[in-house]
């Protein structure tokens, strides 16, 4: 009877829907799963040697290993090891002040707040896992500190040593411990998958390229939003980065040659708007030959890319890029009879060097160098603007000082423990500018479900347990589960913290504890604290994303017209850094007409700064000066008439056997200065002349 009802067709194919529907279901749920088993294997071994080594606080340990634990293998490698730097900082910081005012709270304490401060402050300004271990060395200091203050406050210069040295190594073990578990069950991808998003980005952008040249005249199309979006995936690359350098020691080491190849990628979208704005000002019979000429001289592998990622793009990488250097050599010294013509050949071995320098850094993840690059050791911070930090320096100093004050005042014997977790959730929260304050309040809220669970588990289910094996089989029934609810990608800070303070409402001890009281106070004291941080994010708001745009515009308008007025001598380079800087600044809401100005800015830079170096060989300076004075002022009008009014001079000029290939690149960078000037001439004559 069964075999017959096996046999039916119609049961074989609910058998097939039934099997689908769960292997579908295993894939969705198996990855988030076993993130949940390294999270609960991490915080176990980090646990069992904080009680072997029978350390004070040994709870410091498994809560590190839980927040140290990432769902990504890289991710949780960088983030240890910047852990464990920001916690080596905030420990001698504390050791230092209490050195300095032993016995003396109140200067002590406002050194402590300014100390966050400056944290926020730099958390701001860096990125990633750099950004987090600036907001550590924050909190640490604070950490220790409560310890030391006690209930009343008040520095205590013999034991802060101790507890400093105490606490960094329940946090280091916490690291290592996390570390281990992750190295030993995870093999990593995220260097696979950086290596396909360089590809992808330098494919697709070399083929929308040569396709727009393909297209030139009346069938030329609109490519702005392509590259808009092209742009915002460019952007995207950072964190993937970082996390790729947690996953290999060579990846760390050249990570010079990954930000060559993201400013390659800026940079060859940004010749590709000169060149796609000019060839739509210029006649159509015009556009086709000229675009037409410099499209011969680029190989047809690299123009098939228009069709998706050709297989030699990730096999070997060399190849396509020793194309792209000789195309822009050859066009770069390619007889030009026309400012337009020699416009577009520049521009185009501009896109084309960009392109080589993103393929350096694809051939670094796929472990096949093309070059030996130089490995720069101080890698250049982008600050795109000073104000978002001091706010968010401000925001820490105010909102920690106020619970200092609520604790003088009231003796609470717990706040140390509250401006603890204030000072944690105000640092680290505070690089998220728009989502910082919902980030805040899920993460208030997931500590204040986190400490149900606790109760529970403390309360109802521990008093029986007498072995550290019990202990770990009953931790595990919440971790695992919370732990793969971390790694789906809603409310993720809820369910972090609800896993992370699961060990520090538990507090596990050699000798547990289990005095009702002590647990809804210490809970009580760290959801207070986690709320005043998320109340702060209202009260003192970030800046509004419109404020920061119109804000990073202004100061490009400022320092492109403080660069027309010789006021400072920035090369290519700096000029490029700081502006590819303020274009990952942008937040997501900017209008495309902003991104296309901040855009357009970065090119007339770039123009000003190679037009300088060619006019000073020709002694035409006095008329450069002329016109860029006009810039400055904020009279772009009158600065496109004295470009032209030079551009007519360079036409005329023929002294010496270099002057006419010099005059003619001088005259094709004005074309660019000029059509940019007139395209955005709202822009370039808005705000306050120098």
């Amino acid at each position: 009877m069964t075999s017959a009802i096996g046999d039916q067709p119609g049961f074989r194919r609910a058998s097939g829907r039934w099997a689908r529907a769960l292997a579908r279901m295993f894939r969705v749920a198996g990855q988030p799963l076993l993130f949940g088993l390294r999270l609960w294997a991490s915080v176990c071994l980090a646990l069992y040697i904080a009680f072997w080594l029978e350390l004070d606080n040994e709870f410091w340990a498994g809560l590190t290993a839980a927040i140290t634990c990432q769902p990504q293998l890289g991710a949780s490698l960088r983030k240890g090891w910047y852990r464990m730097v920001g916690t080596l900082v905030g420990a001698i910081l504390i050791v230092a002040l209490t050195g300095l005012f032993p016995q003396q709270r109140a200067p002590f304490l406002l050194a402590l707040a300014s100390w966050a401060a400056a944290c926020a402050m730099a958390a701001t300004l860096l990125r990633n896992f750099a950004s987090y271990a600036a907001a550590l060395a924050g909190y640490t200091a604070v950490v220790i500190a409560g310890d030391e203050l006690g209930a009343t406050g008040g520095p205590n210069v013999n034991e802060v040593f101790l507890l400093a040295v105490t606490r960094a190594s329940e946090i280091c073990i916490g690291i290592v411990s996390a570390g281990i578990v992750l190295a030993g069950t995870d093999f990593g991808g995220v260097r696979r998958r950086l290596a396909g998003s360089f590809a992808a980005l330098s494919a697709e952008i070399t083929g929308r390229f040569t396709g727009m040249l393909a297209l030139a005249g009346p069938e030329l199309a609109e490519t702005t939003p392509i590259r808009r979006e092209l742009v915002r995936r460019v952007i995207g690359l950072d964190p993937i980065i970082d996390q790729a350098k947690g996953e290999s020691s060579q990846i760390r080491h050249h990570s010079p040659i990954l930000q060559m190849a993201v400013d390659g990628l800026f940079a060859a979208v940004v010749g590709w708007r000169v060149i796609a704005v000019h060839l739509a000002r210029v006649p159509d019979g015009e556009a086709q030959l000229e675009a037409g000429a410099v499209l011969q001289c680029i190989p047809q592998e690299l123009r098939q890319a228009e069709y998706g990622v050709p297989a030699a793009w990730l096999t070997n990488p060399a190849d396509q890029s020793e194309m792209c250097d000789a195309a822009a050599r050859v066009l770069t010294t390619m007889p030009a009879n026309t400012p337009s013509l020699r416009l577009l050949t520049d521009q185009t071995a501009k896109v084309l060097t960009g392109i080589s320098s993103a393929l350096d850094g694809l051939a670094l993840l796929l472990l096949n160098p093309i070059r030996q690059l130089p490995w720069h050791p101080n890698v250049q911070v982008r600050v795109p603007d000073w104000l978002p930090s001091l706010v968010n320096a401000g925001r820490a100093f105010v909102t920690i000082g106020a619970v200092m004050i609520f604790w003088i005042l009231t003796q609470w014997p717990n706040g140390a423990t509250a401006i603890t977790f204030t000072a944690i959730a105000v640092l680290l929260f505070a690089p998220r500018v728009d989502q910082a304050y919902q980030a805040a309040m899920e993460f208030a809220a997931g500590t204040a479900l986190g400490t149900v669970f606790s109760a529970i588990i403390k309360f109802a289910v521990l008093p029986g347990i007498e072995t550290f094996e019990g202990f770990c089989l009953v931790i595990g029934l919440f971790l695992i589960p919370a732990g793969a609810l971390i790694a789906q990608p809603r409310h993720t800070a809820m369910f972090t913290s609800m896993t992370v303070y699961f060990c520090a409402l538990v507090q596990p001890a050699n000798e547990m504890s289990f005095d009702t009281a002590q647990f809804y106070n210490n809970a009580l004291a760290i959801v207070t604290g986690l709320a005043v941080a998320a109340f702060s994010f209202r009260m003192l708001p970030p800046l509004s994303p419109v404020f920061r745009t119109s804000r990073l515009l202004a100061l490009t308008l400022r320092d492109l017209r403080r660069l027309a007025a010789g006021r400072v001598l920035w090369t290519s380079g700096n000029w490029e850094s700081l502006l590819f800087g303020r274009l990952e600044a942008l937040p997501d809401t900017a209008e495309p007409l902003q991104r296309s100005q901040l855009v357009t800015a970065l090119s007339v830079g770039n123009g000003i700064i190679e037009l300088r170096h060619i006019v000073s060989r020709l002694d035409l300076s006095e008329d450069l000066d002329a016109a860029l004075a006009a810039l400055a002022r904020g009279n772009g009008g009158i600065a496109v008439t004295r470009l032209t009014s030079l551009d007519g001079r360079l036409a005329a000029f023929s002294a010496g056997r270099s002057g006419p290939l010099l005059a003619l690149q001088a005259r094709s960078i004005i074309l660019t200065i000029s059509e940019a000037l007139r395209e955005h001439a709202a822009y370039f004559e808005s705000g306050e002349p120098l």
